[in-house]
């Protein structure tokens, strides 16, 4: 039997929708579906820079299903022509959204009041839009922190995604930006790294490490320490174990009570991490352990001593914690994102849960990079939406070495390794 497709709608995808593959997700995703479509208009980009414009009629054999596939390929930039302002229902209660609330992604999003196409500010995946009317500005806002009476944009119509175009300019991140696989040549992508780091500093921008315990498990610490000390770290966030293994190889000279130097397990080494916590704790925090001399070196110590701003959050599975871990995951999670909207670029090595917390809360134009032994942690990351987050599996140690390395040599060759 064949279905009957007369319900119709036209929608209009426009920039670099082939190269990128977005036209091919669009069309994959109507037909999958169930539904039809005819393209009615297109032009190509003849030029690499130029952009593709399309216009599409999109057919289904219901209004509800044809609703369906319209609000499922909004989010690929495909946009009504039949232009609508978006839905507004007031929130009854705070803490939660109106039902059929549009769920936002982290790419760049505008939507339709009165007439006009107003920009969402703070953009971030898995939040609604509130709508200020009285200043006509719109806002990504997580559900937790929605207050009664604000206005929320429900449905997909009078909404439009702008997904994000391939670089211009062909180079090392594009070749990075393949399916994660430990077979990629380390080198090409450890130095492509290392020249981002170098360009965020050279151009004032800002760049995030988030690390795991595994950087001072494997004797890496120090090299972190250097990458703080000279500038390509501007912002850390960790949870308490790194914190805390730090601190107790700055104090002990352990971490996990083994000799870094040697591999030796010393005796009664289980208890250095307590007692480097008690410490701090005593201390009244790090930053007042590092004035009084009770820390005098580590990871957190050049952090405190470069005025490098960290962010601890912590587990339901923190020793301690130190005094300077946020305990409450609202308040972590909220204190995240006030960091994280200037950051121009975003290394994260060697801890999954914050990866992952991370990449929830970027946009979509912040380039990442996720380093670490399991390629899962990658996955993960890309399965949750953080597509932009770029691969690379491998140990810690010596990636930590070999990006310092090439730093070096970015330094001595004035920012070039043609020098």
């Amino acid at each position: 039997m064949i279905q009957s497709h007369e319900f119709v709608e036209d929608v209009e995808v426009r920039g670099h929708i082939i190269d990128s593959l977005i036209l091919p997700k669009i069309l994959d995703v109507i037909t999958s579906s169930g539904s039809q479509f005819l393209i009615r208009d297109m032009n190509v980009g003849q030029r690499r820079q130029d952009p593709s414009r399309v216009l599409i009629e999109v057919q289904a054999g219901s209004p509800s299903h044809l609703e369906k596939v319209l609000d499922a390929i909004s989010d690929h930039g495909a946009i009504r022509t039949s232009q609508t302002d978006c839905q507004r229902v007031v929130a009854d209660v705070s803490g939660a959204f109106p039902e059929g609330f549009y769920c936002s992604t982290n790419q760049r999003t505008e939507v339709r009041c009165e007439g006009r196409w107003i920009p969402v500010d703070d953009q971030e995946m898995d939040c609604g839009i509130v709508i200020d009317p009285e200043a006509g500005t719109a806002r990504c806002l997580p559900m937790v922190s929605v207050d009664q009476g604000q206005q929320v944009v429900v449905g997909h119509a009078g909404v439009r995604v702008f997904p994000v175009d391939r670089p211009k300019e062909a180079g090392s991140f594009e070749f990075m930006n393949s399916e994660v696989s430990t077979e990629k040549p380390k080198g090409v992508a450890i130095r492509t790294i290392a020249q981002k780091l170098f360009d965020v500093r050279q151009q004032g921008g800002e760049s995030l490490f988030v690390g795991g315990p595994a950087i001072v498990h494997t004797g890496s610490n120090e090299l972190l320490c250097r990458l703080i000390r000279d500038g390509f770290v501007h912002r850390l966030f960790a949870g308490n174990a790194l914190a805390t293994h730090d601190i107790e190889q700055a104090i002990f000279g352990t971490s996990l009570g083994v000799q870094l130097h040697d591999g030796q397990i010393v005796e009664a080494g289980h208890e250095h991490h307590l007692r480097a916590i008690n410490r701090i704790r005593r201390a009244g925090g790090i930053r007042q352990a590092v004035k009084q001399e009770v820390l005098e070196r580590g990871i957190m110590f050049e952090c405190v001593n470069n005025d490098v701003d960290y962010l601890l959050a912590g587990s339901i599975r923190d020793d301690g914690p130190l005094p300077d871990v946020l305990t409450d995951m609202t308040v972590a999670q909220d204190e995240m994102r006030k960091q994280v909207r200037d950051v121009d670029f975003c290394l994260m090595v060697a801890t999954t849960l914050h990866s992952i917390a991370v990449g929830n809360l970027l946009p979509a134009a912040t380039p990442v990079v996720c380093v670490d032994i399991n390629p899962s942690t990658v996955i993960k990351l890309k399965d949750r939406g953080s597509f932009q987050t770029i691969g690379l599996v491998t140990d810690v140690a010596p990636f930590m070495s070999q990006l310092w390395h090439d730093l070096e040599r970015l330094e001595n060759n004035g920012g070039s390794f043609d020098g």
